[in-house]
């Protein structure tokens, strides 16, 4: 097992690439971007970063040259031969071949386009344009290194062993995390840490530890490199990405309204199964699920992302009766904020009512709360999404009104045309 301290000492090298492989991402956003390849490759799309919490200032910590020799690193990645066999001949939710021919043969010669980076007001703004499947393979990699160089630069003056003593308190801590979900019964969990994670090595690590210590409970990894390395499954369906563009690039109010779902129906001609994943929160759940065709009833599951949890997977339970279906045999994903006592206590509301799974991230793969001084490794929430989509401006209002996004024109707009009340205010942690 690589010394993990040490190997946090070394990168004061030159450049240490935080981002290796263009499959050190989620798999769900290669599911996405096939199916963006397929049905909307041509539509030019912006995505940029913003940092919700706002006390961290990101200008001022992250050195904006290695942010940038990060960025251009990752600009000269291409997939390697392996990684290309294992996407071509792998085996993905019960599917052999789940990203087509002509999907691989683009991806194989892709190039990520350039980007565009500023410093304002003690924040990067970073943003990236071009045509909508190159560009939304950006996202993950750009979080990911924000996060690791933000993480560098606050252990960057620690002793050797400092270092070793602060990963042995969160190797401790994450031990304990999976010593508490040794004994849930029926647990399903998968790892969802890519995005705000302490650092690649360390997402490993996690990961490492819940294949000993959780065995067939822990259920996979939405990172497709550390899938492919650890020999676990690559576990993801669908984001609010998909409805945010193809609802901006809606001509009337009545196509807007029928966006989310045409979303869905495209995802419907490819993927069956487990795949068939709802995320019913873009523009409130309660408007989608009242809206929604009968045959999204016969989808899978739900994925809960925002607003209570609970009250997401009572809602859902509702529907799926109102539509005679038996939630029993429907699964509830929970994937939003999430820690060992929430997982723990949803785990017993819901065990026998629906078939319920975890997808686990920040706060397993980037809990240091209270490790260092001032609390600096403290996770915020970081997110890059598509802003524009042919020159329109997205919008996304949530269960959670702190993660709506967009002109506040257009956002009393999409109110007005999804039905969209009030709505509780919850605290966004990560």
């Amino acid at each position: 097992m690589v010394d993990i301290a040490t190997r946090v000492y070394n990168h004061k090298w030159k450049i240490d690439p935080i981002v290796r492989s263009l499959i050190d991402t989620d798999f769900y956003k290669l599911l996405m971007c096939q199916s963006v390849f397929r049905n909307k490759r041509d539509t030019n799309v912006t995505f940029s970063l913003i940092n919700r919490s706002k006390d961290v200032r990101l200008a001022d910590l992250v050195d904006e040259g290695e942010l940038r020799e990060q960025l251009d690193h990752i600009r000269s990645l291409s997939l390697s031969r392996g990684e290309s066999t294992f996407l071509r001949g792998n085996t993905f939710y019960g599917k052999r071949q789940m990203f087509r021919p002509d999907f691989m043969e683009w991806f194989e010669n892709v190039s990520l386009p350039a980007y565009h980076l500023e410093k304002r007001d003690g924040q990067y703004e970073l943003t990236f344009e071009g045509k909508w499947p190159e560009v939304m393979l950006w996202e993950i990699p750009a979080l990911a290194v924000l996060m690791e160089l933000r993480s560098r630069a606050v252990l960057k003056d620690m002793g050797r062993f400092e270092l070793q003593v602060l990963y042995a308190r969160a190797m401790t801590r994450l031990w304990e995390k999976v010593e508490k979900l040794q004994g849930v019964d029926d647990l399903r969990l998968a790892d969802f840490g890519t995005r705000r994670r302490h650092s690649f090595m360390w997402q490993d690590r996690c990961v490492q530890a819940m294949q000993e210590g959780l065995g067939d409970k822990f259920v996979g990894t939405s990172n497709c490199l550390i899938a492919m390395r650890r020999e676990v499954e690559a576990i993801g369906t669908n984001a609010h990405e998909l409805p945010m563009v193809y609802s901006a690039l809606a001509e009337s109010d009545e196509a807007l309204r029928q966006a989310p779902y045409d979303v869905l129906a495209d995802w419907h001609e490819e993927h069956e199964g487990n795949l068939r994943i709802i995320l019913p929160d873009t523009y409130g759940t309660d408007g989608f699920l009242a809206g929604a065709p009968d045959w999204l009833a016969g989808w899978t599951g739900i994925r809960i992302d925002s607003g209570d949890p609970a009250e997401g997977a009572e809602r859902a339970i509702r529907w799926w009766k109102s539509r005679g279906e038996d939630p029993t045999q429907k699964l509830v994903i929970f994937s939003d904020g999430l820690d060992v006592d929430k997982i723990i206590e949803l785990q017993a509301k819901f065990r026998g009512r629906v078939r319920v799974s975890f997808g686990w991230g920040t706060l397993l793969t980037n809990d240091f709360r209270g490790l260092v001084p001032n609390d600096g490794l403290s996770p915020f929430s970081l997110v890059c999404k598509a802003v524009s989509a042919n020159g329109r401006p997205t919008v996304k209002l949530s269960d959670n009104p702190r993660k709506a996004m967009g002109p506040a024109e257009e956002i009393a707009r999409y109110k007005r045309v999804f039905g969209v009340g009030d709505q509780e205010d919850i605290a966004v942690v990560v």
